[in-house]
């Protein structure tokens, strides 16, 4: 027994390391940020929302929907004439609100000829990300409750009424105002899922070539020192900048040739899911250039190579091939971090805490570059690519320190006998 309580005790201090339970932590954690956001999403999906209604229709089914939006919504806003609209429209901007929502005169008058009753619906959109979209869907259900207690008014008074008709007996004229621009004939849910589907890629691809690229990078180091090919790598003539170099290139060259075998079998796979709804982007002056696409190339070169920097700076830590496993571990959640803000929010509606989180993280940047590029927001687009520059420029000149020191090899400093062996190659 005691052979096996040494071997287990050995066996517990080589595992219980700060490599072996911070990414453990760091799950946890994330995991419980997702817990309270998923919360705040079901808080946010059930609070009523916030419109204006400017009710012109004074018959039965006129009152019946206006009465139906004040009880159900919290209306910050209300008037009986369409000339009122701006003013609305600027009341509930000003509260964070979503739509106005505008109930013509001759609403009961058609349904009661057996036309569809108009609702005009002016959305004010704030962002793309699924998550801003709660408040619009909230108001479609609404919508889809008026229509349902129209439909069950007129199957009492007439039974024997059209059905294709009783069914759907109103219809929305829809207008979405986003980001200083008018969208005839769409809803922010439709807006919301053509950039996801056009800026949906790029995140992916991202999070994919860091991942496998900065793989590479760690574990090449590790498998250097476990071989003892990094000893004589550092005495040899060479300058450590091309070394660091040398690494980071090649790594990126890797990794970009994977992107495009990745990018390739993603463009299949995602054709396959692609909706025909009849809305074109470009009809709407959304469409990426081709000098959109060279602000979109740069900013993904130098992120993958402010990653792989980061990643050779992990990899300077990394004792064996084991230690590497757990190192890409950071890698890995900083790149999936950004890519669930992407998808799920707008830049522009997170929390200034989330923003500047988010900016710092270099990889984000390449993600948000395609929706920014679609508003012509290339302040953001450029401010990135700056900011990326320099985090590259840092990592890598701190790289180049670590492998002018004995900390690379022995992660101390006791071991000098290398120094002299170095200088005289110099």
């Amino acid at each position: 027994m005691s052979g096996l309580g040494n071997i287990t005790k050995k066996e517990i201090r080589e595992l219980l390391t700060p490599a072996t339970f911070v990414p453990i932590i760091l799950v946890a954690l994330i995991f419980a940020t997702m817990g309270n956001s998923i919360q705040g999403i079901q808080e946010q999906s059930t609070a009523p929302p916030t419109i204006g209604v400017i009710t012109e229709d004074n018959s039965t089914l006129g009152i019946a929907a206006s009465t139906l939006l004040h009880t159900s919504a919290k209306t910050v806003y209300n008037s009986t004439s369409a000339s009122d609209l701006k003013t609305g429209i600027e009341a509930v901007t000003e509260h964070n609100g979503v739509a106005v929502i505008v109930i013509p005169k001759n609403f009961t008058e058609r349904i009661i000829k057996g036309q569809q009753g108009t609702l005009q619906i002016y959305w004010i959109m704030k962002g793309a990300g699924l998550l801003d979209t709660i408040s619009s869907s909230a108001v479609e259900s609404l919508i889809a409750y008026i229509n349902t207690n129209i439909s069950k008014e007129l199957i009492t008074q007439n039974s024997s009424v059209n059905a294709s008709f009783v069914l759907s007996p109103t219809k929305r004229i829809e207008t979405t105002y986003f980001k200083d621009r008018e969208f005839v004939g769409i809803s922010p849910n439709t807006i919301s899922g053509m950039l996801s589907s056009q800026s949906l890629l790029i995140p992916i691809v991202m999070m994919m070539i860091i991942i496998m690229a900065g793989s590479i990078v760690i574990t090449s180091m590790a498998l250097e020192k476990e071989n003892k090919t990094l000893e004589t790598l550092l005495t040899l003539p060479v300058k450590r900048t091309s070394i660091v170099s040398g690494k980071i290139i090649a790594a990126a060259f890797i990794g970009l040739i994977l992107a495009v075998i990745y990018m390739v079998g993603m463009q299949f796979y995602f054709s396959g899911f692609q909706m025909t709804g009849g809305v074109n982007l470009a009809s709407y002056g959304l469409a990426l250039t081709s000098g959109d696409f060279i602000w979109i190339g740069v900013s993904l070169f130098l992120a993958l190579i402010a990653g792989l920097s980061l990643c050779m700076l992990l990899g300077t830590f990394a004792k064996n091939y084991k230690s590497a496993q757990t190192l890409t571990f950071p890698i890995t959640m900083l790149a999936m971090i950004p890519m669930f803000i992407t998808m799920f929010a707008d830049y522009e509606t997170l929390p200034i805490a989330v923003k500047i989180f988010t900016f710092a993280i270099p990889f984000s940047h390449p993600m948000m570059a395609p929706r920014a590029l679609l508003f012509h927001d290339y302040t953001l687009v450029i401010g990135g690519i700056v900011y990326i520059a320099v985090f590259a420029l840092v990592t890598i000149s701190i790289v180049v320190w670590v492998f002018k020191t004995d900390r690379l090899l022995t992660g101390t400093t006791k071991f000098k006998w290398l120094k002299p062996l170095i200088r005289r190659r110099h």
